[in-house]
């Protein structure tokens, strides 16, 4: 049992605040609550056509769930009368604590609630469509369900637009954090998932407050075979500025928040119709579909439209296998070019026992089926000629147990209520192409690896960068492979130093984090005789040049304070930033998972034997990486770490450059 049972489901509510409680009382009134709603004031006898009473301590049990729709620092002392009481939890929608620079203000609220949980501040409340308990003071776009998906959300406003959808998506819950001061992601998250009624979580993030409790948020959902989805903001600094000026959260970059989701099986999407859509196949058929897909119109222009949108996410559309190829040519003849997606013309139009046996042998051989299909709108045309091919569909499904996923291109083209109707049978319909394919592509986002927990995150701290002499020594210390090398206080230093070094050599102005801009790299020299200070150095490296190199990598970890630690690796040299070809993980990842997202770059192929090129052994960057993860673990004081580039040959890799920044 959660500790947030009695304010998710309560059994009677009390709601103070005037203007507030009536709308709390008549939304609660409105979904039929069949609990007591107890409004609190201290000089008004009646709200709402409810008898009020005069305080807390007045009312004739102590509540379940209350509503608290007074001021900010009134809030504190109804919240602490409220713990003292015993009460089941409460909605603190007052803004104007850490959001508006008073943290004082919200460590009181905190040290009010004790162990009572509290949602907010600066939080809309919760819904409960499942019992018709609301703790919320607006309008709302939901009804009644027995089962349905939660909507969780860090700003209120945009579960508020979620909730208003049209898209046939059933709700079971909409819950706002706020501030999330006493309740954070994953408990809030977790409570609703208890709930066996729930189907699947979209979860709007701004920030996520415990990285390693979220992980496993997400293992126990795929444990109960329900869906995780979310949209994550703050990928920008534009839109970081925002979260941090509305909530307060602390928000991870976009590329540590994607690999982070991606590692514990999280769907993410980018838009509140991708969200939505992709709710509803959890909703239907659980948290992850195949990835062998199949694409069937009605129109030469729609296959190919829909081939050209699915390629940037990746989807896959296998060829037609032969045995489906005859059993569509028996129905369809020559005409029709029988492919994947496939246009099988409109000579089966109307025809209900072949439509079946078209889209039913075609979805036999496949993992899911896009179906498109959009309705003539039902004001000024007649559907009804579309009702053997919507049967069809449905039967295919349940004939072959595969997913048949309708499809109308553009959204509005395919009624709520006929969305409803199909889910009713299993079906699951979707609304516009490009919405309904990144739903496809997130519900194929694979389980997380069972038990991985990130490492701990550090407060942001300064840093003090070290020498590149310092930083390959501590790179040698780890096993990591480095040029011979010499240092100097000065270029005569470094001559007599490199007595035993043999050219060609690269010599290095020390004191400079990026060499190349500042003119502190000269490389491929035959010897040191006759050559130049260099202006703001500090000391000399002198080393030894790799030769052998068939690609240069960037390999790059650091420090964050909500994912721990974040692997980066990509192509790399001087052109790195503009190649800007990375991939990013979070820690801790082994060396098959490494290699494995390396091959997700664009220029794999060029590391990988391209055209007879000598195929780089990012084997070796791969075990550089976990070795330099494994320091990252052992040293806390670390916070950077940057090897750019890693000189790769068809056997070993040298780190040729690095740059350490310790706190």
């Amino acid at each position: 049992m959660s500790r947030l049972d009695r304010l998710l489901r309560p059994r009677h509510i009390a709601v103070l605040g005037a203007g507030w409680a009536l709308n709390v009382i008549a939304q609660c009134r409105k979904m039929g609550f069949d609990g007591p709603v107890w409004p609190v004031h201290p000089t008004k006898a009646q709200i709402g056509g409810l008898k009020a009473y005069p305080s807390l301590a007045a009312l004739p049990e102590t509540p379940d769930a209350t509503f608290i729709g007074v001021n900010r620092h009134a809030t504190i002392d109804v919240v602490a009368e409220l713990a003292a009481m015993g009460a089941g939890g409460a909605i603190c929608f007052a803004s104007g604590w850490t959001e508006a620079g008073e943290p004082g203000l919200q460590d009181r609220l905190v040290a009010a609630a004790g162990d009572m949980p509290i949602l907010g501040p600066n939080c809309y409340g919760v819904i409960n469509y499942l019992d018709g308990a609301l703790l919320w003071p607006d309008q709302h776009g939901g009804l009644p369900v027995k089962s349905g998906v939660a909507l969780v959300s860090q700003s209120s406003n945009i579960v508020i637009n979620l909730g208003m959808q049209q898209r046939g998506l059933p709700v079971a819950y909409v819950a706002c954090l706020g501030n999330a001061a006493v309740v954070g992601l994953a408990e809030l998250t977790g409570a609703l998932l208890d709930d066996p009624r729930v189907t699947a979580v979209g979860l709007y993030i701004e920030g996520i407050d415990d990285a390693p409790a979220f992980a496993a948020l997400a293992e126990k959902a795929r444990a109960m075979g329900k869906g995780v989805v979310a949209i994550k903001s703050g990928k920008t600094e534009l839109s970081r500025t925002a979260a941090a000026s509305h909530t307060a959260s602390l928000a991870g970059g976009g590329a540590a928040s994607s690999a982070f989701l991606r590692q514990i099986g999280v769907a993410e999407v980018n838009t509140p119709s991708e969200l939505i859509e992709t709710l509803k196949i959890f909703h239907v058929h659980g948290p992850q579909i195949g990835r062998r897909i199949c694409s069937l119109s009605c129109s030469g222009g729609e296959a190919g439209l829909v081939a050209d949108l699915a390629a940037p996410y990746g989807i896959e559309f296998p060829p037609v296998p032969q045995a489906t190829h005859d059993r569509l040519f028996a129905v369809l003849g020559e005409i029709p070019t029988i492919s994947n997606p496939l246009d099988y013309h409109t000579f089966i139009w109307g025809d209900g026992p072949k439509t079946t046996e078209v889209f039913s042998a075609m979805l036999e051989a496949y993992d899911a089926g896009l179906y498109i299909i959009d309705s003539p709108r039902a004001d000024r045309c007649d559907p009804s000629g579309y009702d053997p091919a919507f049967r069809a569909i449905v039967d295919a499904q349940k004939a072959t147990g595969k997913i048949a996923l309708p499809v109308a291109s553009i959204a509005e083209n395919f009624g709520e209520g006929r969305v409803q109707a199909m889910m009713e049978e299993g079906v699951c319909a979707l609304l516009g192409l490009e919405s309904a394919l990144a739903a496809v592509k997130a519900a194929q986002t694979p389980a997380g690896i069972s038990g991985w927990r990130p490492f701990a995150g550090l407060p942001v701290r300064e840093g003090q960068m070290l020498s590149e002499a310092e930083g390959k020594a501590l790179l040698a210390g780890a096993g990591i492979a480095v040029p011979k090398a010499a240092t100097g206080a000065t270029i005569a230093d470094v001559s007599a130093a490199a007595e035993g070094l043999h050219p060609p050599f690269a010599l290095k102005g020390l004191g400079f984090a990026h060499k190349t801009e500042a003119g502190a790299v000269r490389l491929g020299l035959a010897s040191l005789e006759g050559q130049a200070g260099m202006p703001g150095a500090t000391g000399y490296l002198v080393e030894e040049m790799v030769t052998g190199a068939v690609a240069e990598v960037l390999l790059g970890l650091r420090r964050d304070p909500v994912y721990g630690v974040t692997l980066t690796l990509g192509m790399g040299g001087v052109t790195a930033e503009v190649l800007a070809d990375t991939v990013t993980l979070v820690l801790p990842v082994t060396e098959a998972e490494v290699l494995a997202a390396a091959r997700g770059l664009r220029l794999w192929p060029l590391l990988d034997g391209y055209r007879g090129r000598p195929r780089a052994d990012m084997a070796s960057v791969a075990a550089i990486a976990v070795r330099l993860g494994a320091v990252m673990l052992a040293d806390e004081s670390l916070e950077e770490i940057e090897i750019n580039p890693v000189m790769v040959r068809e056997k070993g890799a040298v780190a040729v450059d690095a740059l350490v920044r310790r706190a």
